[in-house]
């Protein structure tokens, strides 16, 4: 250091170029993390094995059959399935930095912790949504190209009785949507609920255990109170759990209507995951690590 630098007082000026960070810096992090990880891999890879595997099955299974008027329905079992892998990798998304205390490490380089979270939900809803999206689509055209010549609406003759008509059903672009983009909509949207959920406990178990009661619990405690009389609120239960909303938009639902159900349904779901995402990240300002 000269005589000149202490006369003047100037500090150390470092040869890296110093700028405020950004939610960009926060995604590139978060992109690096998410890609970089073997349960990345093994959980997605899982989910496109179910979703296409099983909606391959379905495909073969029912092309022996004479009437079929859903021919896009086959990748619903696959996707009940594959939203359990996806729901999985949100909950890890969060809770595995606490179980290392890498987290620690996280919030030091980026102190601003509502950014951390937003930085994860995006990361994570763009690569679950996408592969979701080409795994369903997949899954679609299987099914499409093995079913859609079978006959399937019911039509009602005075003479003859109930039968079928000798075409099969046209495949509207709102049928496609409901199955490919709606459904991967869905998935990934219980997944970023998994984000907020894991966000909130800090712990996998408990967070994954919470998740697939939300999937289920509706279901079967309708399902029970069906068989005890108690059918308006069971109807009530079914139409809005998880599994049916999912169903809906496969224009197959468990309860209500198949039209438009599973839109409304996704919307519904997209409110609760925001309020959850919304009480993470109060929660991550206000409390130690």
């Amino acid at each position: 250091m000269t005589q000149d630098t202490l006369t003047t007082g100037a500090g150390y000026a470092s040869p890296i170029p110093v700028r405020r960070t950004h939610l960009g810096d926060a995604l590139a992090s978060e992109w690096t993390k998410i890609r970089s990880v073997r349960s990345t891999m093994w959980t997605l890879g899982l989910m496109l094995a179910l979703v296409i595997g099983i909606g391959a099955l379905a495909a073969a299974s029912r092309s022996g059959s004479m009437y079929v008027s859903d021919p896009l329905s086959g990748g619903f079992a696959g996707l009940v399935l594959g939203q359990v892998c996806v729901i999985t990798l949100g909950v890890l998304v969060v809770t595995s930095e606490y179980s290392t205390g890498m987290v620690r490490t996280t919030f030091t380089a980026c102190p601003q912790r509502v950014r951390v979270l937003a930085a994860k939900g995006v990361v994570f809803f763009a690569l679950a949504f996408t592969l979701t999206a080409v795994a369903a689509t997949i899954a679609a055209a299987l099914n499409y190209a093995a079913l859609s010549d079978k006959p399937g609406t019911t039509v009602y003759d005075p003479v003859e009785g109930p039968g079928f008509i000798d075409g099969p059903d046209p495949v509207s672009v709102e049928d496609w949507l409901g199955a490919t983009v709606g459904a991967a909509l869905y998935v990934a949207l219980l997944g970023l609920l998994a984000v907020g959920v894991g966000a909130l406990l800090r712990h996998t178990a408990g967070a994954v255990t919470t998740m697939l009661g939300v999937i289920l619990l509706p279901l079967v405690i309708g399902v029970f109170l069906q068989a005890s009389g108690e059918r308006d609120l069971a109807n009530s239960l079914i139409e809005y759990s998880p599994l049916n909303g999912l169903a809906a938009l496969f224009l197959i639902p468990l309860e209500g209507s198949p039209e438009s159900g599973g839109w409304k349904l996704l919307g519904l779901l997209a409110l609760v995951t925001a309020a959850v995402l919304a009480g993470a990240a109060l929660s991550l300002s206000r409390r130690d690590v």
